[in-house]
Formats: structure tokens, C-alpha cells, sequence
């Protein structure tokens, strides 16, 4: 039996986390599937997959929000075969950014400029679709560091916006 890996949380501040991957086992690793999860305001689960080479391995992952809850789940690629998943929890350390006060204005029929106020010298990212579900499941994004972008859309809909 395949053991799953062992996560363990080294370090963590308001933007990042460090943690590193080892497995109690003799069974040669080539390597790891991570997945880093949270939830960006309630309504919407964003993911990030590190695939690591290797047997053993220390990672930092950078540009994460401060105070936020992530989940870490990861599984060993091994000679026969993968691991289970294992699981660990944490939350980034500082104060969570106020959320943004967001205005979307249609330039046009296929057009929304969309702006907001909020900190400088982060990345905000612009999330719209034509209904919650949708918004929810696999909606249309873009990222900027600045306060205002135009994102184009299909003509005769009703779009939601978040930021």
C-alpha cells in the first residue's frame, strides 16, 4: 500500500506560504501533484497546481492574500503508481484587504469599463459571467495591477461583475 504523503507547513506570512513533501515510505517518488485551494469572496473557489519533480521537496508559494484560509492537498507519483491525497490546512498571517468598491459601465454593446478603489501595487482580479451559477463554476476573468480595465462581452446579455 501506497502511503500518502506527509505535508508539512514550515512557514507563513501575510503573502506566502512554505511548506515541504516527504514520504514515509521506500517506494521511489518521481514526484508531486499539489493543489493550493481558497475561496475568493464567498462566491467563487480558485485553485492553483504545482506539479514537483523529485523525491523530497521544500516549496514556497507567493502572491496569496493576507488572513485567507488555503488548503493544501497533495499526492506522490510513484513506480507503482500514485498516492493517496493528504491535507493540510492554513491561514495566512496580517490583516485581509478591505474589499474593493467596484463600477462597471458599458462603453458599448460588447464593452464594460470596469473600475475600483482599493490598495496600490497589488493584483486585482476581474471575475464576470452571465449568471451566479456561472459565475460560480467557470466564469470569464482577467488580472491587473490597476484600478480600471475594459473587458469585452456578447452583445444583448445582462453580465455579472466582481473584483
Amino acid at each position: 500500500v501506497i502511503p500518502p504523503p506527509v505535508i508539512h507547513i514550515e512557514s507563513y506570512s501575510e503573502d506566502s506560504i512554505s511548506f515541504s513533501l516527504k514520504m514515509t515510505t521506500n517506494i521511489k517518488v518521481s514526484g508531486y501533484v499539489v493543489n493550493i485551494y481558497w475561496t475568493f469572496d464567498t462566491h467563487r473557489q480558485e485553485k492553483r497546481t504545482l506539479v514537483i519533480e523529485g523525491e523530497k521537496s521544500i516549496q514556497k508559494v507567493a502572491n496569496l492574500t493576507a488572513h485567507t484560509p488555503y488548503e493544501i492537498s497533495a499526492w506522490a507519483k510513484t513506480e507503482l503508481g500514485d498516492s493517496p491525497l493528504s491535507f493540510v490546512h492554513v491561514v495566512t498571517s496580517g490583516t485581509r484587504p478591505a474589499a474593493p468598491s467596484l463600477k462597471a459601465k458599458a462603453i458599448n454593446q460588447t464593452a464594460v469599463e470596469c473600475s475600483w478603489t482599493g490598495p496600490r501595487n497589488v493584483v486585482y482580479g476581474i471575475f464576470y459571467a452571465t449568471s451566479f451559477l456561472e459565475l460560480y463554476r467557470s466564469p470569464h476573468n482577467s488580472s491587473t495591477t490597476s484600478h480600471n480595465i475594459t473587458v469585452l462581452v456578447q452583445r444583448d446579455e445582462q453580465y455579472l461583475f466582481l473584483v
